[in-house]
């Protein structure tokens, strides 16, 4: 991923750290760096949209995914960074831990357990985007939602698949590995969902590049994909990492529905529409799978899981909640989403993409 600008004195020190990593003042950058982050998490009003750390967080994750730009693969295993990531995370952990919402542990067993979930699902009275996006937003709004989105859906399932070799052979492993086959396209690179979400994006006129958008993503945005990361790095949060997983299966089908109908409503064409219509089919089987064989399983299996499995589930909706709210108060106030105004290129892009849409279809736009 290309190396983003800072936002503040963290996120400048670590990526100068990074690209400057055994150059001249190298050793002192850590101390500077160490001082920095803890004057920062000390300081900070709201460490969810806070621009500086969340960036900081979410660029040591990118390490141990596809990296950064101009920088040497061996900084993923570098203790000092480590020792930063880690103490970055302690404070994000106690943050969630205080501010989701958990309902109530049921019995750990796979019933109880799937019952809870799908009650945690269906009391979600949330605002939700879909259905703005279903019946008001304009293309440029459109486009907006596909860049917040691309954070992750650009790397769709690799957080989620730290869990695997952390999962005991059993139910919960086998669901995970079968839901996650889904996701990655069974083996077709042309069905991999990562693949699928970048050509919506280029139907809209959109750069599909991992990262691409990075600079317009605010904090929480990057929150919602750090908690992931957080979840699945940690062998100790796997139950987290797979109650996140469930919930984001079991609320996702009907959301998919009404984000493809907004894209139609526009005139955008099926193969763009193609990546929400697959989650509309496939994730009413996963959400199935999820609750019952991969949560549920889980907790028969570790029931000291239980607990952890009910709060990743709950992040997600309470992360999802406040995503929610803030892209809508944007967008009602006619403002945009994005940290700044995505670039207009006179005509739009988006204009022109869906202009060759409808001239594929035989249409005169």
């Amino acid at each position: 991923m290309k190396i983003p600008a800072p936002r503040g004195r963290v996120s400048a020190t670590l990526l100068d750290l990074l690209q400057n990593r055994g150059g001249a003042g190298h050793a002192n950058a850590y101390g500077s760096l160490n001082l920095l982050v803890d004057e920062a998490l000390a300081g900070t009003p709201d460490l969810l949209r806070d621009e500086d750390l969340q960036l900081a967080l979410f660029c040591l994750y990118e390490l141990h995914y596809s990296g950064l730009d101009g920088v040497e693969d061996a900084a993923e295993w570098d203790p000092e960074l480590i020792r930063v990531r880690a103490r970055m995370e302690a404070a994000f952990e106690d943050v969630l831990r205080a501010v989701v919402p958990v309902p109530a542990l049921p019995a750990p067993e796979s019933e109880a357990v799937a019952e809870s979930l799908f009650r945690l699902a269906a009391d979600d009275k949330s605002p939700g985007a879909s259905r703005f996006v279903a019946g008001k937003a304009s293309v440029e709004q459109l486009q907006e939602f596909l860049i917040l989105r691309s954070v992750y859906q650009l790397k769709e399932a690799d957080p989620h698949s730290w869990a695997i070799p952390r999962l005991p052979v059993g139910r919960a492993k086998a669901a995970l590995v079968e839901i996650q086959a889904d996701e990655y396209g069974g083996g077709r690179v042309e069905r991999m969902h990562s693949k699928l979400f970048g050509t919506t994006m280029e139907g809209l006129g959109l750069d599909s590049g991992y990262g691409y958008y990075i600079d317009l993503v605010p904090a929480l945005t990057l929150a919602s994909s750090n908690a992931m990361s957080l979840f699945g790095l940690n062998r100790r949060l796997r139950g987290a990492i797979a109650g996140h997983l469930a919930a984001f299966e079991m609320t996702s089908s009907i959301p998919n529905s009404f984000y493809a109908r907004g894209f139609r409503r526009h005139g955008f064409s099926d193969e763009v529409t193609y990546y929400f219509d697959e989650h509309v089919e496939a994730d009413a089987v996963h959400e199935q799978i999820a609750a019952r064989d991969l949560a549920g399983g889980l907790a028969e299996a570790e029931p000291d899981l239980l607990a952890d499995i009910i709060f990743g589930a709950a992040t997600v909706l309470a992360i999802d909640a406040m995503l929610a709210e803030d892209q809508l108060t944007a967008w009602q106030a006619g403002e945009t989403a994005l940290l700044t105004p995505l670039a207009n290129d006179g005509g739009g892009t988006a204009g022109a993409a869906l202009a060759a849409t409808a001239m594929a279809g035989g249409v005169t736009p």
